[in-house]
């Protein structure tokens, strides 16, 4: 695997990560705990082919973000008081995405 694509890869974990992290910052716009933790579970999903280079995983883990981006820009464009929590959230999902992309794009020349 080329250092290009162990970067995208180390990336794409760090920011899982993180949307898991924002996800529990919910609590600060007012959702309970439980509905934060809900909201997180579908994201272990993933996990362990992400950690483990699964290109496939990395494929369907993109269309796996496209809920939580819904869910974000919702969330900006209706409610004000969590607005500032939905634009943290819609930032690292949009960058997670884009780090798996990245990681497909890298990764695919290295097969061929």
């Amino acid at each position: 695997m080329s250092k290009r694509a162990q970067a995208f890869r180390r990336l794409t974990i760090g920011l899982w990560a993180a949307l898991v992290a924002s996800l529990f910052t919910w609590i600060l716009a007012g959702y309970p705990w439980l509905i934060c933790a809900a909201a997180a579970l579908p994201l272990l999903a993933p996990l362990r082919g992400l950690v483990q280079g699964r290109r496939h995983t990395y494929a369907w883990a993109t269309l796996f973000a496209i809920p939580y981006l819904m869910f974000a820009l919702t969330e900006i464009l209706s409610n004000p008081a969590a607005r500032w929590v939905a634009g943290a959230s819609l930032l690292l999902v949009f960058a997670w995405f884009c780090a798996m992309v990245a990681y497909l794009r890298t990764s695919r020349a290295q097969r061929g």
